[in-house]
């Protein structure tokens, strides 16, 4: 579960102040799983918010190399702002992914459905999109809204749950590669 393109959130040509060595560093949301990471760029790059950038296995143009994965906590102000542009970028640039999960998505037990882990879909919106993806499957997520009634918008209501993923608010990972354990033991000791 590697991620292949990312989307810059921050740039900081001076590096952080606190890293104990002095290198240039971007924060990416990658594509893929929306991992957040720290990256090296290669010398002399220049990167802007909201650019895409290939940070795969194969030749990079822009990226040395990425250094570490890290939790949203350790998010810039400047990377926290661009979040939610990024993550709906990410979401139109894979729409087809995101329009599947309206089409396949399954139970998780006997009373919960995938679709109701999604902020303001409840029993009626449930029962409408299940009727309504058995008639025809949706083919964009423009249809979702064009045709279940008084649904918000499902870019907003992706954007929010990946936003909660990101965040570490949700049990359930349906959309962001889950944190690590290590992660996780700290957010267990220091509770916000």
């Amino acid at each position: 579960m590697n991620e292949d393109k990312a989307i810059v959130l921050d740039f900081l040509p001076q590096g952080k102040s606190s890293g104990f060595k002095s290198e240039p560093i971007a924060i990416v949301l990658g594509m893929g799983f929306f991992t957040l990471l720290e990256v090296v760029p290669k010398v002399g790059v220049d990167l802007k918010p909201l650019e895409e950038v290939y940070i795969g296995k194969d030749s990079r143009e822009k990226i040395d190399h990425i250094k570490q994965r890290i939790p949203y906590e350790q998010l810039t102000s400047v990377a926290k702002s661009e979040l939610e542009r990024a993550v709906d970028q990410a979401i139109m640039l894979n729409e087809a992914r995101f329009v599947s999960f309206f089409n396949i998505s399954g139970s998780i037990s006997l009373k919960r459905h995938q679709l109701e882990l999604l902020p303001g879909v409840g029993r009626r919106h449930l029962g409408d999109i299940l009727k309504e993806r058995q008639a025809k499957p949706f083919d964009s997520l423009k249809d979702v809204e064009n045709r279940i009634r008084f649904l918000t918008s499902p870019l907003s209501i992706l954007r929010r749950r990946i936003m909660s993923e990101l965040e570490g608010d949700e049990k359930h990972f349906l959309f962001v590669r889950p944190p690590q354990v290590e992660d996780l033991e700290r957010k267990a000791r220091y509770p916000r």
